[in-house]
């Protein structure tokens, strides 16, 4: 049996696994913006001590998806238009800079991978979770040939921040039949650009690429966060 994209398993500390949960019920919208939380109930249901919540929640904290205050509950980030504008000024200021370096640096191995990330783009029997594990891994394989290590922790708290935003706009679109497709085709675009290894051009089409989820993402809260 082929074991082609199959990747290697990191085990995860128990810090590590309680920040990915609290993150996908985030994420998720099961913790939705505003609502405070005990960390002793949170611990409880998780079934850990308090003590690697609190050192998640620091780690939250630092993408902008909690707010924490000395011996008090912790408080969901609220849903923010000037914060989403933050956190794409950010991103346009890093990432049409590296890919522009990347695509000269991409190797065919490299662009075969991300090709078998668009084929899960468009798999309409994923769910939400896995999908955009898989849109993280896309474009993190895409900026990785030019990213310094700075640059990724950068681009992943940027990442984490975007993601509850870029998901509950496009909640309502994931029961259309076409999403996959679009999803598919928005990426495969971006990509074809990437190959023809023009800095410019590479650049580009990120900048458009942000510039289209910003304007969703801002319309999509408009109804939430005002």
């Amino acid at each position: 049996m082929s074991t082609t994209g199959v990747r290697r398993v990191q085990p995860l500390s128990v810090v590590d696994q309680v920040t990915k949960e609290i993150r996908r019920s985030i994420l998720a919208g099961d913790l939705p913006p505003g609502q405070e939380f005990s960390l002793r109930e949170i611990a409880g249901r998780l079934g850990v001590s308090i003590i690697p919540v609190r050192e998640s929640l620091r780690h939250l904290e630092g993408q902008g998806l909690v707010i924490t205050e000395r011996g008090k509950s912790a408080t969901v980030a609220p849903l923010s238009h000037d914060d989403l504008r933050a956190v794409y000024r950010l991103r346009r200021q890093i990432e049409p800079e590296l890919v522009g370096r990347a695509c000269l640096l991409l190797t065919d191995r490299d662009h075969a991978r991300l090709m078998s990330h668009l084929a899960i783009f468009g798999n309409e029997r994923l769910g939400l979770d896995e999908i955009y594990e898989v849109h993280h891994e896309f474009h993190l394989d895409l900026l990785r040939p030019a990213a310094t290590d700075w640059d990724l922790r950068m681009l992943n708290m940027l990442w984490h921040a975007a993601e509850r935003y870029v998901r509950l706009a496009f909640g309502g679109r994931d029961n259309d039949p076409d999403e996959p497709h679009r999803r598919e085709a928005a990426h495969a675009q971006l990509l074809a650009a990437v190959a023809e290894r023009d800095p410019g051009r590479a650049a580009q089409a990120v900048m458009v690429h942000l510039d289209t989820n910003e304007r969703i993402a801002q319309q999509g809260i408009a109804a939430i966060a005002d």
